[in-house]
């Protein structure tokens, strides 16, 4: 599969050959990261670009003498897609961490309670998604780490108060975002932008949905913004869509589920493997061990779209709660 590099990814190449700094190429590696197509044709370069991105951070590290001190606004991932929770003051935000996960932020009927973001692990089904809780986020001032890690996510929630001029707040958001170039999959660019920009998957969702009322209102809500980004009316209060929410995560995280069997044993159930939508059999293999890729003769799957047993080559494309037998 061709790569098809877009002209702005040569340029970010082009300024990391030229960079004389450890500063200068990070930037530009960083970049070339965010611009690159995300493919099969692509899945090597991208592991290149992350292994020198690696050695030019660490070099840096070593040149300032003691390492710095590690920002509160970077958090490694874990589970199976990080997402974080942005959203204006008293949202909501630290109630909905605290009623999907085991992590304990604090929690005020006043502005700005939280201030560093939170993480904790939320579970679905028997899949873990690592949500982060943020300080509020306002037009009138933005920490450029959170934005940093914002970048960074698998999956941006915009949370809003259905009760607290939602449009004004919906606005509000999408301009800050904007203004450090992140936008949600599928949104034009402004014109003119030169810079790269960074295309996230969003979910708008809107709190405090407590009754027929703020229902209508929500609807008002969307017919006025005439937005396309997936969107969701929650209530924490009374736990309103919550599983819903999660449900629409693990969509929007574009992964599946895959279950491993030994001939003339069960399959295990409780540990899947995490791969993207749309991989197949052989990709499957390679995560499972890298031998396989070179020993695997075909395997056997059972599956809602196929014959139990049914034999497959390495072109199969997986599907979420397949059970596969790999034979070697």
């Amino acid at each position: 599969m061709p790569a098809n590099l877009p002209p702005t990814y040569l340029e970010a190449e082009r300024r990391y050959r030229e960079a004389r700094t450890a500063e200068e190429k990070i930037e530009a590696l960083e970049e070339m990261l965010a611009l690159i197509p995300k493919h099969k044709g692509t899945d090597k370069m991208q592991a290149d670009l992350k292994r020198r991105l690696s050695r030019h951070r660490e070099e840096s590290q070593k040149k300032k003498g003691a390492a710095k001190q590690k920002s509160m606004f970077s958090i490694d991932k874990e589970g199976a897609a990080q997402v974080m929770v942005i959203g204006p003051p008293n949202t909501g935000k630290s109630s909905l961490i605290t009623a999907l996960t085991n992590a304990e932020p604090e929690i005020a009927p006043f502005p700005h309670t939280t201030h560093k973001p939170t993480p904790g692990m939320a579970p679905f089904e028997n899949v873990q998604f690592q949500l982060i809780d943020t300080p509020p986020l306002t037009a009138e001032y933005v920490d450029p780490l959170m934005m940093d890690l914002v970048r960074r996510v698998d999956i941006v929630v915009i949370l809003l108060d259905i009760t607290a001029d939602p449009i004004g707040q919906y606005e509000d958001m999408l301009g800050v975002l904007g203004g450090y170039r992140i936008f949600p999959e599928g949104a034009d660019v402004p014109e003119g932008t030169r810079r790269p920009v960074f295309f996230k998957k969003v979910l708008l969702v809107m709190n405090k949905v407590d009754d027929p009322g703020s229902q209508e209102d929500y609807q008002t809500f969307l017919e006025l913004i005439g937005t396309e980004i997936p969107s969701l009316p929650v209530s924490i209060l009374n736990g309103r869509n919550l599983d819903l929410f999660m449900r629409t995560i693990f969509d929007l995280s574009g992964i599946i589920r895959v279950y491993s069997k030994n001939p003339g044993k069960e399959p295990d159930l409780d540990e899947p493997f995490i791969i993207p939508r749309d991989s197949t059999l052989e990709e499957l293999a390679g995560r499972i061990h890298k031998d396989f890729l070179t020993k695997l003769k075909y395997a056997r799957i059972w599956g809602k779209n196929i014959h139990d047993g049914m034999m497959v080559q390495r072109d199969h494309v997986m599907q979420d709660g397949d059970i596969v037998e790999i034979h070697i």
